[in-house]
């Protein structure tokens, strides 16, 4: 079957909602090679995933998931927020979505952080959180008593997905192949919780609308997809960021339950920032970058790497509806630092 459907996207034709389910079905299963499951991931990449496409994938795995035990009372009478980025853009930079989601979860927002450990990086979300000292393989009850009494938790991916480790070898080979495949969109869309409030960083600008889309389609209630400019003085070379940039102009397309679909562009400048360069956002390996946020969440960072948290701890804060508005934002995330509470959110993450 798989095959058969590879042999359809070569033809440039797209996939069915039940057809994904079938593809997906058999991507879990151990018994399809891993080279024909390399072949149909090759082959749906360079047709290029559509929006349903994406949206139906991201519905087929999430059904596989593990299934986390909250009440869903407690769950409809609050956001949950999600700040996750979906890497790619190779640009070495310390871990500004983890940063962000302490800063969020400190500040009184429910925290439901999925990731995993580094394939782009030096260091994932789940290698800085464990060099923190955060726990990030929680059993699931212990998971969701920590997201109800200390209003955060870390969904680590493989122990929620297992149907993962028999994808992970056809992923391999396109690693080795030198193609990217669906999965690079798909980490931040299949988080175990359900986030009803997400802040997405994608590392191409024309990712953000169609992503963000799909993010309507699953059922978020607000949500904003990212993709940051980073101009490089030396070379007036132009990157892409998978965060909310303080070097450059930032794409952005977002979503509310309370009003309607929206792009736009912010300019950095409208904050009160640091002269930067992109090297003063670099990060290192996972004991590097957990000391870059022990400093930043105790107030000790004081430079353009505490800049590019606020600004993209103000985006989450207005996403998850604490704030009503960026600069709003940005305030309280410089007063959650200086006021020791993001410290004391590391502190009983670690106990």
């Amino acid at each position: 079957m798989l095959e058969k459907f590879t042999r359809q996207l070569a033809g440039s034709n797209p996939l069915a909602n039940e057809q994904v389910r079938q593809a997906v079905d058999q991507l879990a299963d151990e018994r399809v090679s891993a080279a024909a499951k390399a072949d149909f991931l090759t082959a749906l990449a360079q047709k290029g995933e559509t929006p349903d496409e994406i949206a139906a994938f991201a519905r087929a795995l999430r059904d596989k998931s593990v299934p986390p035990p909250i009440d869903p009372a407690w769950r409809d009478a609050r956001e949950i927020l999600d700040v996750v980025g979906t890497g790619g853009d190779r640009l070495g930079t310390f871990n500004i979505s983890t940063a962000a989601a302490l800063i969020c979860a400190a500040a009184g927002v429910t925290v439901a952080k999925h990731g995993n450990r580094a394939v782009t990086s030096q260091a994932g979300s789940a290698d800085v959180l464990e060099a923190l000292g955060v726990r990030i393989d929680l059993p699931p009850l212990d998971a969701v008593r920590s997201l109800r009494e200390r209003r955060f938790a870390f969904f680590f991916a493989p122990a929620w997905h297992p149907a993962f480790k028999h994808i992970a070898p056809a992923r391999k080979l396109c690693a080795e192949r030198g193609q990217r495949t669906i999965f690079n969109y798909l980490g931040p869309l299949l988080n175990p919780v359900r986030p009803s409030a997400m802040l997405v960083g994608v590392p191409q600008p024309e990712l953000c609308e169609p992503l963000a889309r799909v993010l309507q389609s699953l059922g978020v209630r607000r949500a904003m997809v990212v993709c940051g400019k980073v101009q490089s003085p030396e070379s007036k070379i132009q990157s892409a960021i998978d965060e909310l940039s303080t070097l450059g102009e930032n794409t952005i397309a977002e979503f509310y339950q309370e009003r309607g679909f929206a792009t736009s562009t912010l300019s950095p400048e409208q904050f009160p920032l640091q002269r930067a360069t992109l090297a003063d956002l670099i990060g290192g390996d996972r004991r590097a970058n957990a000391e870059i946020i022990r400093h930043l969440v105790r107030g000790e960072e004081r430079g353009p790497k505490r800049d590019a948290v606020l600004l993209n701890s103000a985006a989450a804060l207005f996403v998850a509806g604490k704030t009503k508005s960026l600069a709003e934002g940005w305030d309280l995330a410089g007063q959650t630092i200086d006021s020791g509470h993001a410290s004391a959110k590391l502190e009983e993450l670690t106990r």
